[in-house]
């Protein structure tokens, strides 16, 4: 098979065979990269039944999307072969690292277990059962990465289920059965849980758990034997991971854990507890705390905003101490309504503390609950109930925010501790309006930025000098503008405005000159000013993970630092690790990047979060796209277009990739569309501009992007990043605009 080509795939390499088939390298002469690439045995593609089966089962585990999953790129026929294409990846196997190398450390482990649970999870979420699972099944990406990679995934079920051996079948893979898979019984996810069970005990030990010189003998193991204790092989495993190791090998499937979340909830529990004793000795470890949002009590259940609005001062006051981190609001508000276990919220987010609560609002009465939770274990530190009157809100902040900072013992110099909580206004009626400003403009919709304006204006017109109403302003109006709602004419100027007011009124606000960083960037091109509002804001507030990535995505990205870009939108990460906008943020900084694969795996992780997150899902088909996956990347535009309201951002996409893909038509239609919509409201001629490239109309995309210069439109910050215009570069007219623009 050496150096030959089937369909679009030159053979390049045998990288390993097995019962169910030959594994080769292969490089894709259509889209000029490397693949993995099975061929099944002829006794099983030339029998139509299997092969259906089999089909059927493919294109199950390619729906999978999972950054510990390899991706399957597609399953081809050609003459009498049948062969499944997918994910090359360079590394090793994980039964080399194990049992070869014994290079593992009980870090290694953990980290490893936990991303192969997560993908099983995955799995099992989807119905799919692996059936499998064992090392040599495993790849594991190197450092930086360090990217555990489940192989194979789904193709086990091959041939009739009870039968216990195959032709050709290795004895490691008869060492990974559970008892009830070597009976021959009716399987569920618990086989996957005794496999990843032998896996892990393989990890901490570099011995097989269940051993024998033929299959039988180590089927006898399986059924009736119990392996070596884990502490015996390796004295060094914590007694906490033993147990685990334990109840995943429980020869009774009712014994075993039931569901592979539980065994994960339990494996990043022990990590947490686990990793003072690994990670590297700090004179001063940071802590970390989130703020649950408040839960409403009152009477009517109609104080959400109210609720949310002290949440987020609770959020900002605990966010000025130095030394800690403070969990963004995003990630604090994914818990919001749910009944979950505080130390696997804690697990999650990677905190050491949590605080909890909740008010009951009646006239101008309030009554404010909170306690303070020590997330290793559960316990409450402190507790306080608050009895006041509604003038008084800013009193119990301040109280709530001191009794934490005494309770946990924080050290802060005299002006932390008087601007801990800080006072924008003493007008109660303009602070409720402020407070609807932000819960509406957090929505992110059209109709929430509009509402998220008025409220800012009505709360300024009685308190003129509002600051932060005046910062909320200004990012009502820049994200209108950049979500394509308002012309930036009408909006930009606005938003500058306010922006300088609310400075002018408090030049130490971080969430102004946040906005007015964005502003120079994406309206005035004024770079210089741009790095140092940035900066300033950072400075002010480094726990402001909003500032980290407004830096990184309107400043570091456009202007091609693609690795201080990285590092800020991680640190944003960190304060921020459930947040869908900053996890997909990361996906788009790989596309600009041409990283596809990367791309890939981070908006995959924020899809597991929310499938219908419409960012991700743009961002996911833009990706496809540049790989030549255009199929793939229709069908994902597509959802983002039905998800978005047919918003224009995702119109834009899905017509540049129906050009892509031959399919003229459907993206005349799209343009179509687009310039009959621009007759009734606004929509960016930057949008037309990507429509007339993929159709390699340059004259009129030309026309359009100097249309949109002209109109000062944000997008344009993208140009010397966007891979949509790389037909455009060599052209004069390119270069030019790249100046006039400040690249």
């Amino acid at each position: 098979m050496i150096g030959k080509t089937i369909s679009r795939y030159k053979i390049l390499e045998k990288l390993g065979a097995g019962g169910m088939g030959v594994v080769y390298k292969a490089e894709d002469l259509k889209l000029k990269r490397f693949v993995a690439i099975k061929f099944f045995p002829r006794h099983i593609a030339g029998h139509e039944e299997e092969r259906e089966r089999f089909k059927v089962e493919a294109q199950a585990a390619a729906a999978l999307n999972h950054p510990n999953i390899a991706t399957i790129y597609a399953i081809e026929e050609v003459d009498d072969e049948m062969f499944i294409v997918m994910e090359f990846i360079e590394g090793k196997e994980l039964r080399k690292l194990s049992m070869d190398d014994c290079q593992l450390t009980i870090e290694n482990c953990l980290s490893y277990a936990i991303q192969i649970a997560e993908g099983l999870q995955a799995a099992h979420e989807k119905g799919i059962v692996h059936r499998d699972i064992k090392s040599a099944n495993i790849m594991i990406i190197p450092p930086p990465r360090e990217q555990a990679k489940i192989m194979d995934f789904g193709l086990a079920k091959m041939g009739q289920e009870h039968l216990l051996t195959r032709v050709g079948q290795t004895l490691g893979t008869v060492a990974y059965m559970s008892p009830e898979q070597a009976r021959g019984d009716e399987l569920d996810q618990r086989t996957d849980i005794w496999s990843f069970g032998v896996v892990l005990y393989e990890m901490l030990t570099g011995q097989l758990p269940f051993k024998g010189f033929y299959e039988q003998a180590i089927i006898y193991s399986i059924l009736h034997e119990a392996p070596e204790p884990v502490a015996k092989l390796n004295p060094q495993t914590p007694e906490h991971i033993v147990r685990l190791v334990e109840k995943a090998l429980q020869k009774k499937p009712a014994d075993r854990y039931q569901q592979m979340a539980d065994l994960l909830l339990d494996l990043k529990g022990l990590a947490a507890r686990a990793s003072p004793l690994l990670a590297p000795k700090q004179d001063k470890p940071i802590p970390a705390i989130v703020v649950l949002p408040l839960a409403d009590r009152s009477p009517q259940k109609d104080q959400e905003y109210f609720c949310d609005g002290l949440t987020e001062e609770l959020i900002d006051a605990l966010a000025k101490i130095e030394g800690w981190m403070v969990v963004s609001r995003t990630s604090a508000f994914a818990f919001k309504g749910k009944e979950q276990d505080i130390r696997a919220i804690g697990t999650q987010l990677n905190v050491s503390h949590a605080l909890e609560g909740s008010v009951r609002k009646s006239g101008n009465r309030l009554r404010i609950a909170t306690q303070l939770i020590n997330v290793a274990d559960g316990f409450q530190l402190w507790s306080e109930k608050y009895d006041r009157e509604l003038d008084d809100v800013f009193a119990i902040q301040d109280d709530i925010a001191a009794a934490i900072v005494k309770k946990l013992k924080m050290k802060l110099t005299g002006e932390q501790e008087s601007q801990l909580v800080k006072r924008h206004t003493k007008n109660l009626e303009a602070y409720n309006l402020y407070l609807q400003a932000r819960f509406h403009l957090n929505k992110r919709t059209e109709e929430g930025l509009k509402k998220g304006v008025a409220y800012c204006e009505q709360a300024i017109s009685l308190e003129p000098r509002y600051a932060v109403a005046f910062a909320g302003l200004a990012d009502g109006f820049t994200l209108q503008c950049f979500q394509g709602f308002l012309p930036p004419a009408e909006a930009m100027p606005k938003a500058k405005a306010a922006a300088e007011q609310a400075l002018a009124i408090d030049e130490t606000l971080p969430e102004a000159h946040t906005s007015l960083g964005c502003i120079h960037a994406i309206y005035d091109r004024n770079w210089p000013d741009a790095e140092k509002e940035f900066e300033r804001a950072i400075a002010l507030s480094p726990n402001h993970s909003i500032a980290h990535y407004w830096y990184a995505l309107w400043y570091l990205l456009p202007t091609g630092r693609f690795e201080r870009c990285v590092e800020e939108i991680k640190k944003a990460q960190e304060l921020d690790p459930l947040s869908l906008v900053l996890n997909t943020g990361m996906g788009w900084q790989f596309y600009f990047a041409r990283q596809y694969d990367r791309a890939l795996e981070a908006v995959r992780t924020t899809l597991e979060l929310d499938e219908n997150f419409i960012f991700a899902r743009d961002i996911l088909g833009q990706v496809y796209e540049q790989q030549g996956m255009y199929e793939q990347a229709i069908a994902e535009l597509k959802q983002a277009v039905a998800l978005s309201s047919r918003r224009t951002l995702s119109l834009r996409s899905l017509g540049h990739a129906y050009a892509l893909a031959g399919r003229r038509a459907e993206a005349q239609q799209v343009l179509d569309d687009l310039l009959k919509r621009a007759e009734q409201k606004y929509v960016s001629p930057y949008d037309i501009a990507v429509l007339y490239v993929g159709l390699d109309d340059k004259e009129s995309a030309f026309t359009c992007l100097e249309k949109a210069y002209e109109e000062h439109s944000g997008w344009l910050v993208f140009l010397n990043v966007e891979p949509k215009f790389d037909s455009l570069r060599a052209d004069p007219r390119f270069q030019t605009l790249l100046k006039k623009v400040g690249l």
